[in-house]
């Protein structure tokens, strides 16, 4: 494909790529970034065009991942899949983790204090259920236990149990026990918790602990 650029014409239908003749002949196309540079007489070899093609894959894998990051925080596992499914290749992957890291756009640890935040405000889960998720999401394991420190799990069984204990009302205490314990053992909380926890909501049923919001 080396040759010389007879012409450098900027696409109608998209005005941020360029297209790249060659010995009067159409070669390929790349963004305005890494067609700055190009321009008619300049000859390239087939290690330059190779070069400015992988620029510009490195250029679009770029915008498309903030546009990824636009909706919410994202670990850098999930930057590198999201590309890999996107075709891109995985040197390409590494140098856009690499460039928004040192940015401060992507981080593990943002990330996983976001999605243990989100959680506790939406769906309240244990510690267990927690450290799950963030290993699907390529978090480390030190990263997790960073994390998970900073959160009181017995507040979020309470809040957790709270908001379940609604649709339990009509239940005798009984039932109450077991549909409650079964609840936040699946939300993933220490079975010590869970009993904990239990134990103040059967208490505030019968009246001998005011039903609050905050656990402090």
């Amino acid at each position: 494909m080396a040759g010389q650029i007879t012409d450098v014409k900027v696409q109608k239908r998209n005005r941020k790529r360029v297209n790249v003749y060659l010995d009067g002949e159409y070669a390929f196309s790349v963004g305005l970034l890494a067609g700055a540079s190009l321009g008619r007489g300049k000859v390239l070899s087939d290690a330059e065009i190779e070069e400015l093609q992988r620029l510009d894959s490195a250029e679009t894998a770029h915008d498309r991942t903030l546009n990824y990051l636009a909706y919410r925080p994202r670990s850098s596992s999930e930057v590198r899949r999201y590309l890999g499914d996107k075709g891109f290749a995985e040197d390409v992957a590494e140098e856009v983790v690499g460039r928004l890291s040192g940015a401060g756009l992507l981080g593990d640890l943002s990330f996983a204090r976001f999605w243990v935040e989100n959680r506790e405000t939406f769906r309240p889960r244990g510690q267990v259920l927690l450290r799950q998720e963030l290993r699907e999401k390529g978090i480390s394991d030190a990263l997790i236990d960073e994390v998970l420190a900073e959160t009181d799990e017995g507040r979020s069984a309470y809040e957790a149990g709270i908001q379940r204990a609604k649709r339990y009302a009509h239940l005798d205490d009984e039932a109450f026990t077991e549909k409650m314990y079964g609840f936040l053992r699946r939300r993933g909380f220490d079975y010590e918790v869970v009993r904990e926890t239990v134990s103040r909501l059967l208490l505030q049923r019968g009246g001998g602990e005011p039903a609050s919001s905050d656990s402090s």
